[in-house]
């Protein structure tokens, strides 16, 4: 594959990753994961991190899997693009969920508040959650998709997407920190 193949397929792998976070902000509220339980004087996760997100956050990863694989059976994408295993699909949502609890977890330990910046962590921790949790559920499909190359442009375009899109959505009111 050429660099921009190898940047396109990278992107178009993590779509499912990079959805289903910014889809528990929407669809969540409700009753926190954590029930609100505290760990060592601090809440395990917070209130940010609830079930009805979660369960909206994976499905909507899932959702979009579904009909990105549809845009390639359809042709309606260049044929180097590949297709998401159905498991694939799930555990790469399921992973960024899981992943941004585990960062969310870890500032809760190291005394950070919600929405507190967490650098490097705040930009990578559902990109990890994502592949963990791929590379157990769904093995085969996950080695053969996320070559080195690949892997590396995700771990190098991941931050500046995440950094960017945030100043964005600072900018225009939708967030209360640009982080």
């Amino acid at each position: 594959m050429s660099v921009v193949q190898t940047i396109v397929v990278a992107l178009w792998l993590m779509l499912p990753a990079y959805v289903p976070n910014n889809a528990a902000v929407v669809l969540g509220g409700g009753t926190p994961v954590d029930f609100g339980r505290e760990w060592r004087g601090d809440r395990i996760l917070g209130d940010g991190k609830t079930w009805r997100g979660g369960a909206g956050g994976i499905g909507a990863g899932f959702g979009l899997a579904v009909l990105l694989n549809a845009a390639v059976t359809q042709g309606y994408v260049p044929e180097f693009i590949p297709t998401f295993e159905l498991r694939a699909a799930f555990a790469l949502a399921l992973g960024a969920i899981l992943g941004d609890m585990g960062a969310s977890f870890l500032k809760r330990r190291t005394g950070r508040k919600r929405g507190a910046p967490f650098p490097g962590v705040d930009q990578l921790d559902f990109v990890v959650g994502a592949f963990v949790v791929t590379a157990l559920l769904a093995p085969e499909w996950f080695f053969a998709e996320f070559t080195v190359e690949v892997i590396v442009a995700v771990l190098i375009l991941t931050p500046l997407l995440h950094v960017t899109t945030n100043l964005i959505a600072y900018r225009l009111g939708l967030k209360d920190e640009p982080w």
